[in-house]
């Protein structure tokens, strides 16, 4: 981008924020249809819905790193270096998921996991605020 003139270079944020608004209006529908609050009764396989998510937020991603970070002018070397431990990352978090999943289940199904009560969370009306409810603020 430094050969080009302050208009051209003007343009050309303009076109990438066009384009990330764009995919992120299409992200917002797809997660109001998913959830059902644009066409009652409605509901997107939650399979599809998180394969669609990740699809146009890597998409985004991908054109942040090559426009705005300026990654599709370099060499294509420089490219697959810095590509290779990003999916490596991805890989990893995916397997520790998976083994923490894998992890889990096992022990549900051995009956090897001990309940843990929670206390009740107060709630509080909401037209009070602590301060009104009787907690004082120490100062």
């Amino acid at each position: 981008m430094a050969h080009l003139s302050y208009e051209e270079a003007k343009k050309a944020v303009i076109r990438g924020l066009i384009i990330l608004g764009a995919i992120t209006i299409i992200e917002v529908i797809i997660a109001l249809l998913a959830k059902g609050h644009m066409i009652e009764g409605f509901h997107m396989n939650k399979l599809l819905y998180g394969f669609l998510m990740a699809v146009f937020s890597i998409i985004k991603a991908l054109f942040i790193l090559g426009e705005f970070m300026h990654l599709k002018y370099e060499s294509k070397a420089l490219r697959v270096g810095l590509a290779l431990p990003f999916i490596l990352i991805l890989w990893a978090i995916i397997a520790f998921v998976h083994d923490g999943n894998s992890y889990l289940q096992r022990r549900l199904d051995s009956g090897n996991v001990i309940p843990v009560e929670m206390p009740p969370v107060p709630v509080l009306p909401a037209h009070e605020t602590p301060a009104e409810h009787g907690e004082h603020v120490k100062k």
